[in-house]
């Protein structure tokens, strides 16, 4: 194996640990409320795994990969955008 795929093996090997990092946080998150909850990190980690898986795929070319990693990002930062607004509203109206 030449330096250059160790690297590519490397980053791949780096975004898997991201992704499996916000299981682990969210089922730490579980167990502490002793209910199913998803924390704010876990879509932190999922962005940062998932770019990384992104850039992996696409060095590797693998078209089914580099959809499945795109379509999830966009899903990772659409629930980040949401989680921000929620924060901001309720700052501006703390009455409610």
């Amino acid at each position: 194996m030449t330096l250059s795929e160790r690297t590519w093996v490397g980053i791949g090997l780096a975004g898997q640990f991201f992704f499996t990092m916000r299981f682990v946080v969210q089922w730490i998150a579980t167990e502490r409320k002793r209910r199913s909850v998803i924390p704010e990190s876990f879509w932190y980690f999922s962005i940062f795994g998932s770019l990384i898986l992104l850039v992996y795929s696409l060095y590797r070319k693998d078209p089914v990969f580099i959809l499945g990693q795109a379509f999830g990002t966009t899903v990772y930062v659409r629930n980040l955008f949401f989680i921000h607004k929620e924060k901001k509203d309720a700052a501006a109206s703390p009455m409610e």
